[in-house]
């Protein structure tokens, strides 16, 4: 739905009445006095195609804004610059900015977009197409400045892991830049993210090093639970009686087997329990 709170495009009260004014000024051409009043005639004729805009213009002022698809005659001394109302792709280039944390990487979105007000984008800016692509690349940057590329805390906003919410307000950003030039931003959509060259081979090791972390933390929480439900479930049974040297040396094995990277070979002891 279209947004009229601060719209300044206005209806442009044309009659519809293009076919008849045609054919006046086709008769009036004929004549010979009536050639330069047919030709005024002519002029005055505007075709407005479907998801088309005409904004019209007299003598330097704005008069209106032709909407609504059809055949009509204006004032045939009025200027008239069409305005595609259809939505619009951007894809913007790759550009090479700093995260939060001061590392260098690239970025890129693609807009959805398409004009709001017609008069808005036709008068406040001077070409409004290259607005949208200026201000996106603008609000990209002030984006990547503003958070992460990426971030092991998950309540922490980052630009890969947020993907979501990177998007709404990449577009909350991106469409208060536009108002000024009366343009509705549809969609926005993150197209490229990714390191900088010069330290993507640092940032992978650096990467590969905290999953190797992280998955070191979950073992050896698993097999700390693993080992003490089995102490207690041996000591509940009565199977045997550890002493708390015993006991450590249990706890010790049990954690170099269930911690291991390889399998364990075991060592049979055949004789007492202290032996």
């Amino acid at each position: 739905m279209t947004d009229r709170t601060h719209s300044r495009e206005l209806p442009y009260p044309a009659p519809g009445a293009g076919i008849p004014m045609l054919i006046v000024g086709i008769v009036l051409l004929l004549t010979f006095f009536g050639a330069p009043i047919g030709i005024l005639v002519l002029r005055g004729l505007v075709l407005v195609n479907p998801n088309q805009a005409k904004v019209v213009t007299l003598f330097g002022t704005y008069r209106g804004t032709l909407r609504q698809a059809g055949f009509y005659w204006i004032n045939p001394f009025a200027s008239r610059r069409t305005i595609s109302l259809r939505a619009h792709n951007f894809n913007s280039d790759k550009l090479k900015v700093n995260d939060l944390r001061g590392n260098p990487i690239e970025i890129g979105a693609v807009v959805v977009w398409r004009v709001r007000d017609t008069a808005q984008a036709a008068f406040d800016v001077e070409n409004f197409e290259s607005y949208v692509e200026v201000q996106t690349e603008s609000a990209l940057r002030h984006l990547a400045a503003l958070h992460p590329y990426d971030s092991p805390n998950a309540t922490e906003t980052s630009l890969r892991g947020s993907g979501d919410s990177i998007h709404v307000e990449l577009q909350q950003e991106l469409t208060k830049r536009l108002e000024m030039a009366g343009i509705e931003v549809l969609e926005v959509r993150l197209s490229h993210l990714a390191y900088a060259p010069e330290i993507a081979g640092a940032m992978l090791q650096r990467q590969q090093a905290e999953a190797i972390l992280d998955a070191r933390a979950r073992i050896v929480d698993g097999a700390c639970g693993m080992v003490q439900m089995a102490l207690q479930h041996l000591q509940d049974n009565g199977v045997v009686s550890l002493d708390e040297e015993r006991k450590a040396q249990m706890v010790s094995n049990l954690l170099v087997v269930l911690c291991s990277e390889r399998g364990t070979q075991p060592i049979v002891n055949a004789g007492t329990l202290y032996g």
